[in-house]
């Protein structure tokens, strides 16, 4: 089975158990959770510890607007050895949203630590930073 498909496959039940109203962030978890486990016993399903073969990541940040939110997630990214490949952030009402998509560079970081690093600096601004793999975040986005 595809890495993706499995993915998917989790995502799809987890949701349909937990309901809708479950924080994404736990669906992620428990979905990740659950693929390493599958990934043990099934040599065939790329790791999911790390970033896919391209080394992207789909990182999303939602607060309130406040000056420094959009410096300290790139530095952040920067420090870790991630490029910001594309970028969409907005500000309505008060309210700050963005979604990057970053590529992992010569030396990154795990994805766990980067996780760790951008929640930190978004914490430190009041603002919600998710990194996730990017097949993982399409997989959970296809229900």
């Amino acid at each position: 089975m595809k890495r993706e498909d499995l993915i998917y496959e989790l995502t799809k039940i987890a949701v349909e158990r937990l309901g809708s109203s479950v924080e994404p962030r736990i669906v992620e978890d428990l979905v990740t959770e659950i693929a390493k486990v599958v990934e043990k016993r099934t040599p065939d399903v790329e790791r999911l510890d790390s970033p896919q073969k391209s080394g992207r990541v789909v990182v999303s940040a939602f607060g309130t607007s406040r000056p420094g939110i959009v410096a300290a997630i790139s530095s952040t990214l920067a420090d870790s050895h991630y490029n910001i490949v594309d970028m969409n952030q907005t500000v309505v009402q008060g309210k700050f949203a963005m979604v990057l998509i970053a590529e992992m560079g010569h030396g990154a970081i795990a994805l766990t630590a980067l996780k760790d690093r951008l929640e930190q600096a978004g914490g430190n601004l009041g603002v919600r930073v998710y990194a996730q793999t990017e097949d993982l975040f399409q997989a959970m986005h296809r229900l």
